[in-house]
């Protein structure tokens, strides 16, 4: 089998997208799929990973985030899709990228996998507490409207939550098909809790108590992760008790947010963790995570927390919420700095030995790898195309059933 996906947001330095793109080559080859990505780049040139490639198309710019490149002409990627032939060719954005895939004419089965909740990152995150989801969701109509005759053009729709699945249902698409990512989880364990570790971090939050708690959270610097939110809800927590909040990450408002955590005592901006070992350390050294974003549609840092056994405090919406559970994680509404902090309150009433050994268990038991999804995915590919096989096939038989009915031709 052949997969080419259509990748708008693939760059060389880019983030999620890339991660999971990058493991959908290796897993490629791990399962004797060819997996080809097309995506916008500085030149034309042709990069081999494994069994399969990377297909960089000349493209200009993006306007706002110069890592980034836009496609320019639908031509190109159909010229591209016509040489490769491929079984299926998946969009991976709503947007330009999903409209190339949809409007190329060749017979492959067609995937529209939906990696964001436009709505959730932007409206619903400016927009929400005003007015409310519901309202915030009717006001965008017009978009679900947009999704529904984009997905109408694709034999199948991929999402990675069944709260995703249920959410666009509920706007009229078909149903997509659910499969969830999966992280190494070999390299998180709460094994790694290092009171070295510990004691380093809340020493850069400017506390010297070894007794006082430590919050952690990984985060892209953006609206859409509410980072005002946890420390204004950290600040609350704070004012009566020793506490640090360790901020990992880094993205387009991080100025912004060294600015608000430089105002209060015991928030530290450590930036980026690159060494996975350093970040495994991290997390499990730590007394639990908070999470600010409501709009991802699968927590990867959640469930790398909670391999970690560290307990969780997130919105009760959206990919996080869906990996949190009462044994180890207090829930909050999104963008709510006074529940936010309340929900850190409660966590930190709580026994954390045990909150750690539920959170580790559930990791354990409905926590997959990104080998496993892949599968999953693969094995959905296959029975669709199976599936449009053996209608292709009863087709051909109803024309033969019917060919002696029909006239004889003039001579």
């Amino acid at each position: 089998m052949k997969i080419v996906d259509i990748a708008e947001f693939y760059a060389e330095q880019g983030g999620g997208v890339k991660t999971y793109i990058d493991q959908k080559l290796e897993a490629g080859s791990a399962c004797g799929r060819t997996c080809v990505v097309i995506a916008p780049g500085p030149e034309d040139r042709v990069e081999q990973r494994g069994a399969g490639k990377v297909v960089w198309v000349k493209s200009p710019r993006h306007p706002i985030d110069p890592r980034y490149f836009v496609f320019k002409k639908p031509s190109q990627i159909h010229d591209i899709l016509d040489a490769e032939r491929p079984d299926v060719v998946e969009g991976s954005s709503p947007w330009r990228g999903g409209r190339i895939a949809a409007s190329w004419r060749g017979d492959a089965l067609k995937s529209f996998f939906i990696h964001q909740d436009p709505v959730a990152v932007y409206p619903q995150t400016f927009f929400g507490r005003r007015f409310g989801a519901e309202r915030v969701d009717a006001m965008f109509g017009w978009f679900w409207s947009y999704l529904r005759k984009l997905s109408g053009q694709f034999d199948t729709s991929i999402v990675s939550g069944e709260w995703l699945a249920d959410r666009l249902e509920t706007f009229g698409l078909r149903r997509p098909f659910a499969a969830p990512f999966g992280i190494d989880k070999s390299a998180f364990s709460p094994d790694y809790r290092c009171e070295t570790r510990r004691r380093e971090m809340l020493a850069a939050c400017g506390i010297d108590d070894p007794n006082a708690k430590l919050l952690i959270t990984v985060s892209r610097h953006h609206p859409e992760k509410r980072l005002g939110a946890m420390i204004d809800a950290f600040q609350q927590v704070s004012a009566d008790r020793p506490l640090g909040l360790y901020l990992i990450g880094d993205g387009p408002t991080r100025k912004w947010v060294e600015r608000k955590a430089g105002r209060v005592k015991g928030a530290h901006v450590a930036g980026v963790i690159r060494d996975r070992a350093l970040l495994a350390k991290s997390l499990a050294s730590a007394d639990a995570m908070v999470h600010g974003g409501a709009a991802e549609t699968y927590g990867l840092v959640i469930a790398e927390a909670l391999c970690s056994g560290l307990p969780i405090v997130a919105p009760n919406m959206g990919g996080a919420a869906e990996l949190c559970a009462p044994a180890y994680a207090e829930t909050y509404a999104p963008g709510d700095a006074a529940a936010f902090a309340e929900a850190i309150r409660r966590i930190l009433q709580r026994d954390r030995e045990a909150l750690s050994a539920a959170a580790a268990e559930a990791a354990e038991t409905g926590i997959g790898s990104p080998l496993e999804h892949f599968e999953n995915l693969f094995a959905h590919y296959d029975a669709m195309i199976a599936a449009q096989a053996t209608r292709r096939g009863e087709a051909a038989e109803d024309l033969d059933a019917l060919a002696p009915l029909a006239p004889a031709a003039v001579a």
